[in-house]
């Protein structure tokens, strides 16, 4: 897919705070774009309060803002609406949710940190939309929002326009993922080494539904098929299962294919699973047999096939490429054997649903 560029001037991210807000869920999107600066991203990042002072964090720390929320005058390309562990008395701030639906409206693309998605549901900008939040918090946001359907084991979704991200630091992959949008696959790994984390981590299958970008479509029937391919690339998707799936003919499934989507329904299953199957050698070390089996491909030859036709390499080698080894040394210069030197996350509880 051709990357998108900005024709004139910086994307611009907005990040509203307010008293109690989680500071990583501010600190860690603006690090995210602000270090993609360094690898020749162009952002603007902003941070607004409702009056323009500065808030206190649910840490205690204090936390300075730029401008108001009256000030933000021109369209963002991205808002951020961070969460707090206080959202239960937040969602009951009706002030608090117009600054989000005013902010909203300004905004190319909003996205909520952790129990950020609990205010956007409370404004309403979430109904019949996906969505996802903690893992802890994923029951009460389906129970108190009924309209949203809640995602409990993604680390991210995005619908239309709305992104939301599971608990915390998964704000950082969210982000990653709107960096590569905005500039490219190589700038986001370049942020992603420069800062220590994934790319993309292991995980729930779910985040492939926004790594691989399926367009927008306003066809219902065809959204499910959509969905359901990126959110589980390994399962049944012939021509057949996705016309059951949509409740529609194959022929009228293979017609929206190529009226939305612009390709084949068979094109789009294998683009989908050849994206699954990068990640997973990115970032895991599953042998051979089981990418081939978790993304749909079946077997290793396939997965082969695949690799060489799309890529021009083969998986073992795209996932060498991704593996940096160094010889350990003592402080007197004898070898100390070698070492595998990979950047690791700690698993910060999220993913425990998963």
């Amino acid at each position: 897919m051709k990357q998108k560029h900005p024709a004139t001037g910086p994307h611009t991210v907005t990040v509203f705070v307010f008293p109690g807000v989680r500071l990583l869920d501010v600190t860690g999107p603006i690090e995210v774009f602000t270090t993609a600066n360094e690898f020749g991203g162009r952002y603007r990042v902003q941070i607004a309060s409702e009056d323009g002072t500065d808030v206190i964090t649910s840490a205690g720390t204090r936390l300075g803002a730029d401008l108001s929320v009256d000030d933000v005058q021109e369209p963002c390309d991205v808002l951020v609406i961070p969460g707090g562990p206080e959202w239960e008395t937040l969602i009951k701030d009706d002030a608090l949710l117009d600054v989000v639906r005013q902010l909203n409206e300004k905004s190319r693309c909003t996205a909520s940190v952790c129990t950020g998605a609990f205010l956007l549901a409370a404004a309403g900008l979430l109904n019949g939309r996906r969505a996802t939040t903690h893992w802890r918090q994923s029951g009460e946001l389906a129970s108190r929002f009924p309209s949203v359907q809640v995602a409990p084991d993604a680390i991210f979704v995005r619908d239309g326009k709305m992104m939301t991200s599971a608990g915390v630091s998964a704000g950082i992959d969210l982000s990653l993922a709107l960096v590569e949008e905005h500039y490219g696959a190589e700038v986001a790994r370049s942020v992603a080494k420069d800062m220590v984390v994934f790319m993309q981590r292991p995980g729930s299958q779910s985040q492939f539904s926004v790594r691989t970008r399926a367009p927008h479509t306003h066809q219902q029937m065809l959204r499910r098929v959509l969905d359901a391919v990126a959110e589980n690339p390994g399962a049944n998707h012939t021509l057949t299962a996705m016309a059951r799936r949509a409740g529609i003919s194959v022929r009228h499934v293979t017609r929206l294919f190529y009226e939305e989507v612009g390709t084949t329904p068979a094109r789009y299953v294998e683009q989908v699973r050849l994206e699954a199957a990068q990640a997973l050698l990115e970032t895991g070390d599953d042998p051979m047999p089981v990418v081939a089996r978790r993304t749909g491909f079946g077997s290793p030859e396939s997965l082969r096939r695949a690799f060489v036709r799309h890529l021009s390499v083969t998986p073992g080698a795209f996932r060498a490429s991704f593996r940096t080894t160094g010889r350990a040394h003592t402080e007197s210069g004898v070898p100390g054997g070698d070492v595998v030197v990979e950047a690791q996350r700690a698993d910060d509880g999220e993913l425990s649903a998963a």
